[in-house]
């Protein structure tokens, strides 16, 4: 991938992503975010949740992962001869996305290029993250490009 055959508005990558409660608690496990509203749903509605929600940190990272691998590195923080990586990534929480437990939640993610910046050879790639018909993540944005270091 060369930075400067991106085009402002290309889709770079899209992928969709179910999500079951068995999915919470693989996280939580992984992540150790035992926070019970991932997995117990009468505690989430005594908080005042619809229920059950998933991580916010799950979403994030699944949100971002189609951007990972269209820049083809396992490591997206691999030095700099590899090629464009990760310099810097951002979101919004901006709603939770709720895990019913028969029905499970679907995130879709498209990644577009926002803007080119040639001189410092770096791409702004704006994330849309939905789940059903709301956006759960704004100002979703991955700067990539090559290290300075």
């Amino acid at each position: 991938m060369r930075l400067d055959e991106l085009a402002v508005g290309e889709v770079v990558a899209e992928r969709d992503v179910h999500l079951t409660r068995a999915s919470l608690v693989a996280y939580a496990d992984a992540s150790g975010d035992q926070n019970p509203i991932h997995q117990d749903e009468a505690v989430a509605k005594a908080v005042g949740l619809p229920g059950v929600i998933a991580h916010g940190m799950l979403t994030m990272g699944l949100a971002v992962q189609p951007v990972v691998d269209w820049l083809g590195a396992l490591d997206p923080a691999e030095s700099a001869e590899t090629g464009p990586r990760i310099l810097e990534y951002g979101v919004r929480f901006t709603r939770m996305v709720l895990v019913d437990a028969d029905s499970g939640a679907d995130v879709h993610i498209v990644a577009k290029v926002g803007a080119i910046d040639a001189e410092a050879d770096t791409a702004r790639i704006d994330l849309a993250v939905t789940s059903g018909d709301e956006t759960v993540l704004g100002k979703a944005q991955v700067l990539v490009g090559r290290s300075a270091d």
